[in-house]
């Protein structure tokens, strides 16, 4: 295995757990927003990062595993995953 198979693992591992963290925590604030109004207020913004975060774990995990496997086809989404973690940092970086 290569450093940088290692280190896609890595950040597609790191990924997965984002995305399944802010599912559980999807899933909690939409189970108590009727007697939490500000969970209701957040659950846009939960949704949304949730939502890029899953993207972002399918694209790293798909790059992965053709990586893995040496196919052809790993260059677009490994070239995706880049591009949006670029885009998720952009969103989310201090202005």
């Amino acid at each position: 295995m290569h450093p940088f198979t290692a280190i896609l693992g890595f950040v597609a591992g790191s990924l997965v757990s984002l995305a399944f963290g802010l599912g559980v925590v999807l899933f909690v604030f939409w189970w108590l927003q009727n007697e939490h109004p500000r969970f209701a207020a957040e659950l846009p913004e939960v949704i949304r990062a949730f939502s890029m975060f899953l993207i972002l774990a399918v694209l790293a995990a798909t790059g992965f595993a053709g990586t893995l496997r040496n196919r052809p086809w790993r260059y677009l989404p490994l070239a995706l995953t880049w591009i949006g973690l670029l885009l998720v940092a952009y969103v989310y970086w201090p202005a």
